[in-house]
């Protein structure tokens, strides 16, 4: 099998790279990604002699259309998702998620080409804090951010281009991810960072902020369990389904951070409260 994957230099995509080459030698990867700063080469440094590599942007159609040519599954992890980003500069969170995923729609219903679109929970915005309901397949969309609302809308692209084109795609929607190679911007990689340079562990808000964590490779391996197994058409939620607070989540930070004390920052408009998601629907 040969395999296309986009923003396989990022955090979660380069993980799936990994534990692809890892566990099926059979498939030939070929990794496409732009390196913003949130993309590394290094991260794909232990396989490097086992992939190909391919600099560049999903909006380049016709870098696409060559590459989906000769490819059998394309795996869509490139994607803008820092929310804060998102509220400063939102015109590169539309081209690369909206316009970036309309690109390869169009080159895999050209060439027939098995198609997974990697998602997010926060595309179904959030519950009460006291809620004890957690987001299904079934719940509608609801985005709070520049970020979340171009994830929905390429969510929304892959359903329809299924539908009207007959496409062969799946959808996974997951939680919050952390393991190696998650960029130092992100909550998990930022705390510990802090703790590391004896600056103070940092909350949003009051740290009431709920979130679901699940670890990469547990997501990646129920990634290729939806490509093995999972309906054409159909939408799956990945999480631990274990709810904690932000300032729950920070405790093991703030017990490092000798001679420190935790402090708390304003909660920008547009992030969301509670986000968890059930896994629900069978495979």
């Amino acid at each position: 099998m040969k395999l296309l994957v986009t923003g396989g230099a990022g955090f979660i995509g380069a993980n799936f790279v990994h534990q692809t080459v890892a566990e099926r030698p059979d498939v030939e990867v070929t990794v496409l990604d732009k390196l913003t700063y949130a993309g590394n080469l290094d991260s794909l440094a232990p396989v490097k002699e086992s992939i190909t590599f391919v600099h560049g942007d999903v909006t380049d159609t016709d870098l696409v259309d060559r590459l989906v040519a000769d490819t059998d599954l394309v795996v869509h992890f490139a994607a803008e998702s820092h929310n804060d980003n998102s509220l400063a500069d939102p015109l590169p969170f539309v081209q690369t998620n909206l316009v970036g995923t309309f690109a390869l729609l169009e080159a895999v219903r050209k060439y027939d080409v098995r198609y997974h679109h990697i998602s997010t929970d926060e595309v179904y915005g959030d519950l009460a804090l006291d809620d004890p309901a957690k987001f299904t397949e079934a719940t509608a969309y609801n985005p709070s951010s520049p970020y979340s609302s171009t994830k929905a809308g390429s969510d929304l692209l892959v359903r329809a281009w299924v539908r009207s084109f007959g496409v062969r795609a799946t959808i996974s929607n997951c939680s919050n991810n952390y393991g190696p190679y998650q960029h130092v911007e992100k909550f998990i990689p930022r705390q510990i960072t802090n703790v590391l340079t004896g600056v103070r562990p940092k909350l949003y808000g009051t740290g009431t902020n709920v979130r679901d964590w699940i670890h990469v490779d547990d997501h990646n391996r129920a990634v290729w369990t939806i490509i093995d197994k999972g309906g054409i058409g159909e939408t799956y939620l990945i999480g631990p389904m274990v709810k904690r607070t932000i300032a729950r989540s920070s405790r093991p930070f703030s017990s490092c951070a000798i001679g420190t004390k935790r402090i708390s920052i304003s909660c920008p408009i547009g992030r969301d409260t509670t986000c968890a998601t059930r896994s629900t629907r069978p495979v």
